[in-house]
């Protein structure tokens, strides 16, 4: 029986879906993914998404930070098994947002779901900038820029 995940995406934030891979070093030796491969899928996805809404020109003057991940594991991917991620922003604060993951399974059993706070910089000072209403509006639909 698939697990619940704890997660909804709020009806006006857009969900971007990446499938991932699941590669033969991608496996621990208790024969599953290993915990540091979906810390690296939660940045993966997060970086996909911000890579489909945003282009390069409004991209490149900003970076963005992990300040923390948090996961949660609730069943095992395998070698050879379909894996995807969905994704959704959550509310910006200042110059930061967090960020929801879901890991699925192709039957749509939820092995992990993830939690990271994103915090933007200017890329060139590394100094915190706050996100702007454009960038608030691409990820969220509907959105005043607020």
């Amino acid at each position: 029986m698939a697990m619940k995940n704890t997660f909804t995406p709020p009806e006006d934030r857009e969900v971007f879906q990446l499938d991932l891979e699941v590669r033969p070093e991608d496996i621990d030796m208790n024969g599953h993914v290993n915990n540091v491969i979906y810390v690296r899928w939660l940045q993966d996805v997060g970086t996909a998404h911000w890579l489909s809404r945003m282009t390069p020109q409004d991209r490149d003057p900003w970076s963005w930070v992990v300040v923390r991940h948090e996961i949660d594991y609730r069943a095992p991917l395998r070698l050879g098994e379909q894996a995807r991620a969905r994704t959704w922003v959550g509310t910006p604060h200042g110059p930061r947002f967090d960020r929801f993951v879901l890991i699925e399974r192709g039957d749509g059993t939820l092995c992990a779901q993830g939690h990271t706070d994103w915090a933007m910089v200017d890329a060139k000072t590394m100094r915190p900038a706050r996100i702007t209403p454009a960038m608030i509006a691409a990820f969220i639909k509907d959105s005043s820029g607020t």
